[in-house]
């Protein structure tokens, strides 16, 4: 048996609230007999989840005939245990398989899930051979059904032809789940149509269609309009006019799924790749920069390649991205400021120079202030600048707004609102206390407040930097994700709400004294199951076997890395910080009895044939946030499966 196939065990029952994308069918592991499973334990906020969709992509194209997958959705916010939203997002993200609707979460917890994503992968028997948490698992499930596939195929247990899979109807519409919008030189709009993979001009009146960049197919090619391809673009900046002959483009886009920016030529919008190359960045992994040309201009060596280093600065055409979400212009740093959703940072963009800087986080995913390049982040999905300079940002996963200052060559991080990964409602009044639910875009108002685009609570919010409150706008907004600020002479302004869901873009008028109601609708966790723990001494093992064909990957250092920490901290009297071993003895307080473990693993792996000059490596990783209580007489090992 391969060492990273588990004993057979028998899979179980599939149970939800039920299914889409199976024309109102209801599937059972039954009806799956003679196919290899993959189950995709998921949740639509989380970006990692969006990561192994693009990763399972490919996996489908190859095996389709052999292979199913099946999205399993375990929400971690209130907002995605709606049948509705749930249906919107699976249309949202192209999920072209069948997905179980799981909001109590029965499913998770019959295969033990304890992290977004978690993968299962099922043999043609109904046994389960694989449990991996994580992103970064692609090369290791192809190797491995390739491994089941020709195993069953010679024991006759093996059925291909078409799986259970219905596409649903799509009704036709202008906008198809639109993310940002800017004001253009011209009067017009320019908003990030995500879902049809482009960009559309509207007019002045934010409604008629003028003119659309890009075909609409998913990929990445640059060129005239016609022929340029993007994929689930989001945040759209104006270049500042003084910039955009020397550069070439007026309008730089975060090509998110794409992994890279793009610059947009509105003259005869043309469409050119300014930083990143297509390929997704992977914390800790060896190749996230690109080796320097050879003097004759060809491909560089990839064992001479720049070394990653907090803060630096390299060629923005070197270094791999991890979807971008939204950029800004600060005049301060005098670059484009970049939500780097996919590795929780934030970075510098230099047109003129061609450059990106790591300005701020550590990759951590978290709730941490402080210097920049100390502070944790968690999927930052909108960017503004303040008439101060400072910059806002909308944090989902925290379900917060920060605020990073810009100080000398260092900037500082505070959070004006939130409260930590789990913790989130709507509630109104004293930041302190104030709560959102997954935002993904602030905007800087005329009066130095910013406004929220609270998108799972469907509401515009507003904070107010002088008395320190939050106050609510707006509300029953259909997953606000943008906010286009228009100020009137007469002091009023114009709200324009990007309402993502409802697929429009809403037009919110505001008075020149801005108030706002004072709501308080509730504070909310996410509800995890809770694994019981025995008291004192805790061995922590995170369970990693490379792939067939792959050896641990050595070369820089060693492979693996793994990182402790607990809420409240007081949990762990001795185990936090960060350490290359997987395996560790966790030792916890007698005066704490419950809180969450948060655990953060990496294992890198190349392949294993001696016969390949440059053999692809490849890096698994995953956070984990496990609630724990602390009972007599329960077990005192923890295992936690990033590839077993």
């Amino acid at each position: 048996m391969n060492p990273a196939r588990l004993p057979r065990v028998r899979a179980s029952e599939l149970v939800g609230r039920g299914w889409l994308n199976t024309g109102g069918r209801d599937l059972h592991l039954a009806d799956l007999r003679g196919r290899v499973v993959v189950l995709d334990f998921w949740t639509f906020c989380c970006i990692n989840c969006l990561h192994v969709l693009d990763e399972l992509r490919d996996l489908e194209a190859r095996y389709g005939d052999a292979l199913v997958v099946i999205g399993v959705h375990s929400p971690k916010f209130l907002h995605e245990a709606d049948p509705d939203a749930l249906e919107a997002a699976v249309e949202r993200y192209e999920v072209h398989h069948p997905v179980l609707d799981d909001p109590e979460l029965v499913t998770w917890s019959a295969y033990t899930a304890r992290a977004w994503p978690t993968l299962v992968v099922i043999d043609p028997e109904g046994y389960v051979v694989a449990h991996l948490a994580g992103e970064g698992h692609g090369p290791a499930i192809e190797a491995l059904v390739a491994e089941i596939v020709a195993e069953h195929e010679a024991k006759g247990t093996l059925y291909r032809g078409d799986g259970p899979y219905v596409p649903p109807p799509v009704e036709p519409s202008t906008l198809r789940f639109p993310a940002k919008a800017i004001r253009l030189p011209s009067g017009n709009v320019l908003v990030a149509d995500a879902g049809h993979h482009s960009l559309a001009e509207l007019g002045a009146d934010a409604e008629t269609l003028v003119r659309r960049i890009g075909s609409g197919e998913r990929g990445l090619a640059d060129g005239v309009p016609e022929m340029a391809r993007f994929a689930e673009p989001n945040g759209l900046c104006p270049v500042p006019e003084a910039l955009r002959t020397r550069l070439g483009y007026d309008v730089l886009v975060a090509d998110t799924a794409n992994h890279v920016l793009r610059g947009v030529r509105l003259a005869d919008g043309h469409v050119t790749t300014v930083a990143g190359t297509g390929e997704q960045f992977m914390v800790g992994g060896p190749d996230n920069l690109e080796p320097q040309p050879a003097p004759d201009g060809g491909p560089g060596d990839p064992d001479d390649r720049p070394r990653w280093e907090p803060g630096g600065r390299w060629p923005s055409r070197m270094v791999r991205l991890s979807s971008p979400w939204d950029v800004a212009w600060s005049q301060d740093l005098a670059a484009f400021v970049v939500a780097m959703a996919g590795t929780h940072t934030i970075w510098a963009f230099d047109g003129e120079a061609g450059s990106l800087t790591h300005l701020a986080g550590t990759m951590n995913e978290g709730l941490v202030d402080g210097p920049g390049l100390e502070a944790w982040f968690a999927q930052t999905s909108g960017v503004a600048i303040g008439a101060d300079g400072d910059i806002w940002l909308a944090d989902s996963e925290v379900s917060a707004l920060r605020r990073l200052a810009p100080e000398r060559a260092a900037v500082t991080v505070r959070t004006a609102v939130g409260q930590g990964l789990f913790d989130f409602g709507h509630r109104d009044g004293a930041a302190a206390d104030a709560l959102l639910q997954h935002p993904l875009g602030v905007a800087a108002l005329p009066d130095g407040s910013v406004v929220v685009a609270d998108t799972y609570n469907g509401a515009v919010r507003r904070y107010d930097p002088g008395a320190d409150t939050v106050s609510t706008l707006a509300r029953d907004l259909a997953e606000p994700s943008g906010l286009l600020v228009d100020a009137h002479d007469d002091g009023t302004i114009d709200l324009l709400v990007v309402e993502s869901a409802a697929h429009r873009i809403t037009r919110v008028r505001l008075p020149a004294r801005l108030a706002g109601e004072i709501l308080d609708v509730g504070a909310r966790r996410t509800a995890r199951p809770v694994t019981e723990v025995g008291p004192g001494e805790l061995r922590l093992e995170v369970a990693f076997t490379p792939a067939p064909g792959q050896k641990l990957d050595t070369r820089y250092g060693p492979s693996t890395r793994l990182q402790v920490s607990a809420s409240p901290p007081e949990l762990l009297a001795d185990g936090v910080g960060e350490a290359t071993d997987l395996v560790r003895t966790l030792r916890l307080s007698p005066d704490v009895t419950e809180g969450v473990l948060h655990v953060t693993a990496q294992a890198a792996s190349c392949d294993d044939d001696p016969s390949i000059e440059f053999p692809a490596c490849h890096l698994a990783q995953q956070d984990w946030g496990v609630p724990v209580r602390v009972v007599d007489g329960a077990p005192t090992q923890l295992r936690l499966p990033l590839l077993g």
